[in-house]
C-alpha cells in the first residue's frame, strides 16, 4: 500500500511537472496535437501508478518524450508557420456579412445545429447580425458583429470618460503579496504596510486586496472559522 501511494505521489507531481512544460495552452482550449498529448500522458500515468511490476523510471521515459516531443512542435510551428497549419489547422470563415457559408460547414463537419450553438454561445441569436466568423483551429468560434449591431461605447455617445483609471486587479491574494501588479499600478510595499497599518490588519489576515493606481481599494479579511 505504501509503494501504491509513493507511487501515486510521485506520478502526481511529475505529471503537474510535465503540463507546466508544456505551457498554459494545455490548460484551455486545444489543438489536436496538445489533445493527443494531453490523453496519452493520462494514460501513460495510470499505468506508471497501476503497473506496479513496471519499473517507474521506464513507465514515466514516455511520458517525459511526449512532453518533449510537444515542446519540439510548438517550437518548429513557432519558426515555420506552414508546419504549424499541417500539424493544427487554420482557421475557416463560416459567416461572412450575415451569409452561411454551408460548403465550409460541411468540410468542417459543422451541423447548423452546431453553429447556432456556438453563436448562442457568443450571445448572437440571428446570423445575419454576424459581419464575420471564424472557426479556430482548436474548434471554438470567433465573431465580429456588423457595426450597426456592435454594442456602444463612450466615444460613440460622446460621454467624457469619468477617469476610472485601470480596472481593479490584486495586490494581495490568499495572504500572499503580488509585487508586480503593485509596481504595475505604481503602488510600494510602503504604501501597502501603511494601508495594512491604517486598516489594523495582519498580511496573514488578508483574502483579497484589490486596488489600482488610484486611491480606492477594496479590502477583504479572512472569517475565523467558528469555534464549535
Amino acid at each position: 500500500m505504501f509503494v501504491l501511494l509513493f507511487r501515486t505521489a510521485l506520478v502526481y507531481g511529475l505529471i503537474i511537472f510535465a503540463m507546466r512544460l508544456m505551457g498554459k495552452r494545455q490548460l484551455g482550449e486545444l489543438q489536436p496535437s496538445e489533445l493527443v498529448s494531453t490523453i496519452l500522458i493520462s494514460n501513460l500515468a495510470s499505468i506508471s501508478i497501476e503497473a506496479q511490476e513496471v519499473p517507474l523510471l521506464a513507465s514515466l521515459l514516455p511520458v517525459f518524450f511526449i512532453v518533449c516531443a510537444e515542446i519540439l512542435l510548438s517550437v518548429i510551428g513557432l519558426r515555420y508557420p506552414r508546419t504549424a497549419r499541417v500539424l493544427s489547422g487554420s482557421p475557416v470563415a463560416v459567416i461572412r456579412d450575415g451569409t452561411i457559408d454551408q460548403d465550409a460547414l460541411r468540410q468542417l463537419r459543422f451541423s447548423m445545429s452546431d453553429l447556432m450553438e456556438a453563436l448562442r454561445n457568443k450571445d448572437v441569436f440571428d446570423p445575419s447580425q454576424v459581419s464575420y466568423a471564424l472557426v479556430e483551429a482548436n474548434g471554438s468560434l470567433s465573431v465580429c458583429l456588423k457595426d450597426s449591431f456592435q454594442p456602444a461605447c463612450k466615444q460613440d455617445v460622446n460621454v467624457p470618460s469619468q477617469g476610472m483609471g485601470r480596472p481593479l486587479i490584486p495586490f494581495i491574494m490568499d495572504g500572499t503579496v503580488l509585487p508586480h501588479n503593485l509596481d504595475w499600478c505604481g503602488k510600494s510595499m510602503d504604501w501597502l504596510n501603511s494601508l495594512l497599518k491604517q486598516e489594523n490588519c495582519q498580511l496573514s489576515d488578508v483574502q483579497l486586496l484589490l486596488g489600482n493606481e488610484l486611491p480606492d481599494y477594496q479590502l477583504i479579511t479572512k472569517e475565523k472559522a467558528e469555534k464549535p
